[in-house]
């Protein structure tokens, strides 16, 4: 009888620590082979073929491989198309069925459903389950059943909800018994699938004693980089929400909300999926938004005149990372100050940031145009001078990202703050009346 074995598909969960869809693979008692798939479908939505997250994914698979092979095994990684590839495994090896993590983007869902629908008819099954959050899609509702829309209750429940469980890490057992023996094979090159090496690494996450003491009283000053640069991580997998809780968990309520946000997003993405093409209040689609592009452009490029903003666009295309207060910053002056689709700016983003998570970064963005759930009111628009007095007094951020500043080579404001706060009330009201 030909050896049956179990298949892992790793994907947003980089790691071979505490990682829920490979212990659950383990225990189903049959070696397991690990894979990895370069989608094609999503590498064409990229805009740089330099792009530092896929240098990052492949220096990660390269990791994990040197692991397996410590164990006899080895990690099999290949560049096409998801469904295609899996139909070639299922051809090449007797999988009977399949272990992943659940993503919970639409186009995953609906990969994830065509991907069944193969598996089934081949007697097997494609078997998700939650590792990318604590708790997921509808775990955490209201008591009339419906998902909550406002963070603070739905923080609340999320804390009350935490403390009432044992959630666990998962070790994982490294075994050669527990990994199919396979020949050896190095990762392919990024090169062989259209990439080049960028100038631009992800940083090591800091969750030392000392980012996270201080981290209240300092994340707001983009100057300190008192933040955990956790973002990349948890949205590769490179380090499990469960650890990063673990460590919030003891006296660092600041932190641990905003590890909350990130479930809080995902599960508005999962309840109104409309959210990542339309504003979650749709009456908000009604404003008439200027989207000037050759303004969008100087916003890109950091040069609006407006210190505070351009160096967080700035930091952004140099480094791949912006420090959170700044994102407020730049997203309010984008669809406050020049009016522009809070869409264009999402995508931008998108493109840019080293943590793109589409469910964070829709949700921060519809917040800062003020058509989210949860949303700032529309009314409230950031004083770029009055957040550059109050978060870089000393100009030591600016500075470093404008270097030109207080010379002839910096431009001039490229709007009156003034004017543009008064036209932005004004086209949303008549939006909205």
């Amino acid at each position: 009888m030909k050896k049956e074995y179990t298949a892992f598909w790793f994907r947003r969960d980089l790691r071979l620590t505490d990682n829920y869809g490979l212990f659950q693979a383990i225990k189903a008692k049959k070696p397991v082979i690990c894979f990895f798939i370069f989608d094609v479908e999503i590498l064409n939505q990229l805009e740089f073929n330099n792009d530092a997250r896929v240098n990052f994914i492949h220096e990660q698979l390269i990791n994990i491989n040197k692991k397996l092979k410590s164990i006899g095994s080895s990690l099999i990684v290949k560049y096409g198309n998801s469904t295609n590839i899996v139909e070639k495994l299922l051809k090449d090896h007797n999988i009977t069925n399949i272990y992943t993590n659940t993503d919970y983007e639409p186009f995953a869902v609906k990969r994830d459903q065509e991907i069944q629908k193969i598996l089934r008819q081949k007697n097997a099954e494609l078997k998700s389950f939650k590792d990318h959050v604590i708790f997921e899609k509808n775990e955490i509702v209201k008591k009339d059943g419906l998902p909550y829309s406002i963070y603070t209750p739905y923080m609340k429940k999320w804390r009350e909800l935490y403390l009432a469980q044992s959630i666990s890490e998962y070790a994982i057992d490294l075994k050669s018994e527990n990994f199919a023996q396979l020949p050896y094979s190095e990762i392919p090159s990024l090169e062989s699938i259209g990439f080049k090496k960028s100038s631009i690494s992800v940083p090591n996450y800091d969750l030392s004693k000392t980012t996270l003491l201080y981290y209240n009283d300092r994340r707001n000053y983009p100057s300190m980089q008192a933040t955990s640069l956790i973002g990349p991580h948890l949205r590769f997998g490179t380090l499990s929400i469960r650890q990063a809780v673990k460590k919030a968990l003891k006296g660092h309520p600041q932190f641990l909300n905003e590890l909350i946000w990130r479930d809080f997003f995902s599960q508005i993405l999962w309840s109104f999926p409309h959210v990542e093409h339309q504003s979650f209040r749709i009456k908000y689609d009604e404003i008439k938004w200027r989207n000037n592009e050759n303004e969008f452009k100087l916003w890109c490029e950091g040069k609006t005149g407006y210190p505070i903003v351009d160096a967080g666009m700035r930091e952004l295309k140099q480094t791949g990372n912006m420090h959170n207060r700044i994102r407020m910053v730049v997203a309010s002056f984008l669809c406050k100050h020049l009016l522009i689709d809070w869409r264009w700016g999402e995508v931008w983003f998108a493109n840019h940031l080293l943590d793109y998570d589409m469910a964070s970064n829709n949700g921060n963005w519809q917040w800062a145009a003020g058509c989210g759930c949860d949303a700032a009111p529309y009314f409230r628009i950031f004083n770029p001078y009055e957040q550059q007095k109050k978060f870089d007094s000393k100009m030591e951020y600016i500075q470093k990202w404008v270097p030109e500043l207080n010379t002839e080579d910096y431009p001039t404001p490229m709007v009156d703050h003034k004017f543009a706060r008064e036209r932005a009330l004004s086209t949303y009201k008549l939006a909205l009346q």
